[in-house]
């Protein structure tokens, strides 16, 4: 025989969860609090020369440069072997940064599948209409 302890629809905790008393919004609220000794401490270490330090502040007032996008002059003529030609020669010659090359050959193989593709999809349907008509 088991007892109920509870009635139903009604909550057993009619106050609800004790807001602000979580594992993780207390160590928020500790790290909030001790921030400013924290980051002395942080400037003192960098000063002192721990890189560690100097790094952890440097990047949160100084991140990293994202790469920036650059115009890029290639000739947009002729098949897509020859533009991937020109890609390469002009990353080898310096005219363009290696990994925008490698993006640029990255474009144009995903264009080629495209096209390929496209030639497979008319291809097939001719085939189809072929056979459609002999019937």
């Amino acid at each position: 025989m088991s007892t109920v302890k509870f009635k139903p629809g009604q909550s057993g905790n009619p106050k609800g969860r004790p807001k602000d008393k979580t594992p993780a919004t207390l160590l928020r609220k500790s790290i909030a609090d001790a921030m400013p000794d924290i980051i002395l401490t942080l400037i003192d270490s960098a000063k002192a020369g721990d890189v560690a330090a100097a790094k952890v502040l440097l990047e949160r007032v100084c991140p990293a440069l994202k790469p920036q996008a650059m115009p890029i002059a290639l000739p947009v003529n002729g098949t897509l072997a020859e533009q991937g030609s020109e890609v390469i020669r002009a990353t080898m010659a310096g005219q363009i940064p290696p990994d925008i090359g490698s993006q640029l050959i990255t474009a144009l193989s995903n264009q080629g599948k495209l096209v390929e593709m496209n030639e497979l999809t008319q291809r097939l349907e001719a085939l189809e209409n072929a056979v459609e008509k002999s019937h």
